[in-house]
């Protein structure tokens, strides 16, 4: 696997450290389980980290050395990949030459994609490619984009020479066939998923003593990165207009930023997110936590009545399918992944991105019955158990690169040994 800026090592919340890392992590796990050795290749951005981590049984993190041995954004790290790539092709070299050569090569992102698709080049190594974000359509929500401006032209290059593409749900397929005229028959649909094991629901009693919450009160989860296209403002918002119109308190839970302490020095959209919180007279009902570990996170969705996402766009979202695993219904945007995990009316409930007005409606409506939030959860908990485990996930992708690595070594041609 080749992940540039999202190691399974990272801590999770911060501005570059979320569901590709999750993903990351989760299916290398799996994908051992099911007797494949997998190494990580991503990127040393601290000076104090070994070239090699034996992770796990069957799974290393190798830490490549491409650019200055610090955190990097990953908007500036396209100069530092063609190092990255001649790193990862001098490694693979070696492990062929040892008579382990890799069969094949899973990309994230499209950085990783221009690693793996030079990996090919040199050895022949076949790849798939999952973008988790795509250029253009990034692009249609965030004019402004930070990347570099050849970002979807890279794209394109990439999903030209792969093997696969992973699309991680239907918008997604959508997506790759329009904006980048992939073909239907090259692209597999393979959703994201939860662990059953980290993620197992507690009672909601105990979940808010053990976090020191009040036993009765509604409580509405938002959680996840800190950064402006989460959406969390649309959340402040729609509790400002709960309280105005339906005379409605409930407590609001931020979970995510850069610290364990919500700092705004820290984490600017934790300040920028208080002064809307300010602006609707919420501040007291909005409960900013910090980041906080995945053994944590049970805890966090069990002891909530009702989980809310309200991206501008979002490739999957994994913490949707993570609350409902925790028998937690979720109102989501209707964007990307959130419009396939989340089952409107069935599962939970969907809204405009955006729209405050909208989400407080269903806010409202929720907690207007204790019966709807239970009933919700109930059936939440089923879909992800029947669609979205890890375990899943890991057997669809292991099905696929045996379909890729096979069609690989009936039509490539002998790859010179002095390559």
């Amino acid at each position: 696997m080749i992940s540039e800026h999202a190691s399974p090592l990272a801590t999770i919340g911060g501005v570059d450290a979320g569901g590709q890392n999750i993903y990351v992590a989760h299916t290398a796990r799996h994908l051992a389980s099911l007797g494949y050795a997998v190494d990580i290749f991503t990127r040393r951005d601290s000076p104090d980290l070994p070239d090699i981590v034996d992770w796990m049984p069957g799974i290393r993190v190798i830490n490549v050395h491409a650019g200055p041995p610090s955190f990097v954004r990953k908007e500036s790290l396209l100069p530092y990949m063609a190092q990255f790539a001649r790193a990862v092709v001098d490694h693979a070299r070696e492990q062929r030459d040892a008579g382990t050569p890799y069969a094949v090569c899973h990309a994230h992102f499209f950085m990783s994609g221009l690693v793996a698709r030079r990996l090919k080049q040199a050895l022949g190594v076949p790849y798939v490619v999952t973008f988790h974000a795509l250029g253009r359509v990034r692009l249609m929500h965030q004019p402004h984009d930070e990347f570099p401006p050849q970002r979807c032209i890279l794209e394109q290059m990439v999903i030209d020479t792969a093997d696969a593409v992973v699309a991680e749900c239907p918008q997604d397929e959508l997506d790759l066939a329009r904006h980048y005229a992939t073909p239907v028959s090259r692209v597999r649909m393979i959703p994201c998923g939860f662990d059953p094991e980290e993620l197992q629901p507690v009672t909601r009693s105990e979940a808010r003593r053990h976090l020191g919450l009040p036993a009765e009160r509604p409580i509405v989860l938002q959680l996840g990165r800190m950064v402006p296209r989460k959406g969390v403002d649309t959340v402040i918002r729609a509790l400002g207009i709960l309280e105005r119109r339906y005379k409605l308190s409930p407590l609001l839970l931020i979970v995510g930023g850069e610290s364990a302490e919500p700092d705004p020095r820290r984490t600017p959209e934790i300040g920028r997110l208080q002064s809307v919180a300010d602006e609707e007279g919420v501040r007291a009902d909005v409960q900013f936590v910090g980041q906080r570990p995945r053994s944590a996170l049970r805890y966090f969705y069990s002891a909530a009545d009702v989980f809310v996402t309200m991206p501008w766009y979002e490739p999957f979202g994994i913490t949707p399918v993570e609350a409902m695993a925790c028998g937690v219904p979720v109102i989501g945007a209707r964007v990307g992944g959130v419009q396939y995990s989340v089952e409107d009316g069935r599962t939970g409930f969907l809204v405009e991105a955006r729209n405050a007005d909208a989400l407080a409606r269903r806010l409202a409506h929720v907690f207007s019955d204790p019966s709807i939030p239970r009933l919700l959860g109930k059936r939440a908990r089923r879909r992800a158990f029947e669609r979205f485990t890890w375990q899943r996930v890991a057997r669809s992708l292991a099905d696929l690169y045996a379909e890729v690595a096979t069609a690989a070594a009936l039509t490539r041609p002998a790859v010179a040994q002095g390559n």
